[in-house]
């Protein structure tokens, strides 16, 4: 099987989730998958059946109501962004499988840097002592996902105080330049590509 890989930068989520939904609705048996690194500017995202009393106040950061699973997050510059566009069936794998397999990929990651994460079974995403590091959040259509991870590497962590991160009250998240030094970001992107490709692959 092979991955199309798309460095795409800095993005507007509105036009990307377009994107994402067009191509999955285009895609046939035998289009290639694609994985897109990207970063977003400031904007706060609900999933399908997220709740709006989660965003506690906004402020001038827009509020875009999405159709992938999950809570409320928020994306920025210096947070990488992985969306994968998989045909699932011809994986032979669940949702379940695909975040365990995301969650992993980030988990290994972090073990470059000798840092030590966990995933937790009630409630997706990658976790170092208790605090969110990385969201995840997914669709999947005609058997084929897209939306994906959102990986807190060098960003200002403000707006997270703003909403309950994924519908949950006090809960604290970090970023990888809070626990080590961080090479650019383009680096860290190249690493987080690698661990996904040896995950999906």
């Amino acid at each position: 099987m092979s991955l199309v890989i798309r460095e795409l930068g800095l993005q507007p989520y509105p036009q990307v989730w377009q994107q994402m939904q067009d191509f999955t609705d285009r895609r046939d048996d035998a289009t290639p998958d694609e994985l897109w690194l990207l970063q977003h500017p400031r904007v706060y995202t609900l999933g399908k059946n997220g709740r709006a009393e989660h965003v506690i106040d906004a402020g001038d950061i827009p509020v875009v109501q999405s159709d992938r699973g999950g809570q409320v997050t928020y994306h920025g510059p210096g947070q990488l962004v992985a969306y994968t566009l998989l045909d699932l069936n011809r994986m032979k794998i669940g949702v379940r499988e695909l975040v365990s397999r995301l969650e992993n990929s980030v988990i290994a990651l972090l073990d470059d840097y000798g840092i030590s994460a966990n995933a937790r079974k009630d409630a997706p995403g990658v976790y170092v002592e208790g605090k969110k590091i990385a969201a995840l959040g997914l669709r999947v259509r005609r058997g084929c996902s897209f939306h994906g991870l959102a990986l807190n590497v060098d960003m200002d962590l403000e707006p997270f105080s703003h909403i309950n991160p994924c519908g949950y009250e006090d809960l604290e998240v970090t970023q990888l330049s809070d626990l080590v030094e961080v090479p650019e970001l383009g680096k860290v992107e190249k690493q987080l590509q690698s661990h996904l490709q040896r995950q999906l692959l």
